[in-house]
């Protein structure tokens, strides 16, 4: 995951500019190594039934997302850069407890604890370099 360099937001998606969505292979192309990663979430998430198809983007100053989703609910966020990919969630009481009692590794395990505190949940922002 995250290697610490950088802030999460210091990253800038690789489609800012882009009016339309990226294609597949410009994604791969994009995210370099980290498209292993990128691919494999993206696959277990649809094996879960969570839909990986919509795309988004705000603004094109912001770049492009994709939305995976639980029928009409967003569950993350996955936000292409150069050589490596943004996760950014929410996570309600109940599932920042879990988190904690897991076996997560110790490293995420802190980052949600440091993250942000919204009305909606604890807002966490993740960096993926590589599986």
């Amino acid at each position: 995951m995250g290697s610490g360099k950088k802030a999460s937001m210091d990253i800038p998606n690789a489609f800012i500019g882009r009016k339309i969505k990226p294609a597949g292979a410009e994604v791969a192309t994009k995210l370099g190594a980290a498209a292993i990663a990128w691919k494999e979430l993206v696959d277990w998430l649809t094996k879960q039934g969570i839909a990986c198809k919509e795309w988004k983007s705000v603004s094109p100053k912001y770049g492009w997302a994709l939305r995976p989703a639980l029928k009409a609910r967003t569950i993350l966020y996955l936000a292409p850069c150069d050589g490596c990919f943004r996760v950014s969630f929410v996570l309600g009481d109940k599932a920042v407890a879990a988190a904690r009692a897991s076996d997560l590794p110790k490293s995420l395990i802190k980052k949600i604890a440091e993250a942000r505190r919204y009305a909606e949940g604890t807002g966490v922002r993740l960096i993926v370099h590589q599986p």
